[in-house]
């Protein structure tokens, strides 16, 4: 790895140097995490309910059964000893209240297993991904072509469209729940409405991108309207709509854990919840990890299905480099 290659203005990087700077760049976070997070802690001094309290004297029981004498007298405290404080059935503790120490998330990830049944939950979440998306996809494509396709129906209502994506969704849950109550169902419908009002003008874009030279092309050869359709449309579309669903996957968690906190449904947006009212943010923190490795997953996997379906794509790439 040469350092002057690091620093040339769109320069490209070999697999090897990729690997590298990702691991060196993963590590500098998770050290910068942990001094941030030891900064931001605090000392607390805590009581010990297993105290014998017949072992104190009388000036060491007033600090035990005297909350006020204990928060006038905190800044003495925090300089006894530890043995001094033990015996007063005080002990000091470090805490996190804004950011976890990274020991800590992992230390709460078999707690999320032992209590939250976190496994379960994930698959739940990913299962009502996997139908909203579906459910987005069946409707977005056929509607987008027919608005790019067909000038009748984009006067129509392709303004109209584009215009949804101005609704703040976290403002239509409860038209949603109105009409669908809070089961699966309305959660699905909603994911798939969030991921329809952006899907569809990105469908139409496509369309208006396929370059004439194609079209003049099949229209030489004597292809009928659903010919072109066939052979250039909907080939040239789909090679770059995958690219187009695979970045909106980001946006369906965020918007799926938002209707699974309005109940207690199940699902990874119910433990963020549930861990938010216990004031856990070691919790927070490992579930939104997890959300990340499913999402890195999901990225990964629409790449692969790229490369399977449109492997011409990917040749034409490595050949420009």
């Amino acid at each position: 790895m040469q350092i002057k290659t690091l620093f040339k203005l769109r320069g490209s990087l070999t697999a090897k140097d990729r690997i590298i700077l990702t691991i060196t760049g993963a590590l500098i976070l998770i050290v910068l995490w942990f001094l941030l997070a030891e900064v931001l802690s605090k000392s607390v001094i805590t009581q010990d309910e297993t105290i014998d309290i017949t072992t104190l004297s009388q000036k060491e029981l007033r600090y035990y059964e005297s909350d006020s004498l204990l928060i006038a007298n905190y800044d003495a405290l925090e300089k006894l000893e530890v043995s001094a404080l033990q015996k007063l059935g005080l002990r000091k503790n470090k805490v996190y209240p804004l950011l976890p120490s990274p020991i800590k998330v992992l230390k709460a990830f078999p707690e999320l297993n032992r209590e939250d049944d976190v496994i379960g939950n994930t698959f739940f979440s990913i299962r009502l991904n996997f139908l909203g998306y579906l459910l987005a996809i069946l409707i977005a494509i056929p509607v987008g072509f027919l608005l790019g396709l067909i000038p009748l129906f984009r006067g129509l209502f392709s303004q109209i469209i584009n215009s949804y994506r101005f609704i703040p969704l976290t403002a239509v849950t409860g038209i949603f729940i109105m009409w669908l109550g809070l089961g699966s169902d309305m959660k699905v419908s909603f994911l798939a409405f969030g991921i329809i009002v952006y899907l569809i003008p990105v469908v139409v874009q496509r369309v208006d991108e396929v370059q004439d030279v194609y079209l003049n092309t099949v229209f030489t050869l004597g292809a009928t309207s659903w010919q072109t359709i066939k052979t250039v449309y909907v080939p040239y579309v789909f090679s770059k709509i995958i690219d187009d669903i695979r970045v909106l996957t980001a946006i369906s968690w965020t918007y799926i854990t938002i209707v699974e906190m309005l109940n207690k449904g199940g699902g990874i947006g119910e433990l963020i919840w549930t861990a938010k009212r216990q004031s856990r943010v070691d919790k927070a923190f490992a579930i939104l990890i997890i959300i990340v490795v499913i999402g890195i997953l999901q990225d990964k996997l629409f790449m692969m299905i790229d490369k399977l379906l449109f492997p011409y794509k990917h040749v034409a790439n490595a050949n420009k480099k």
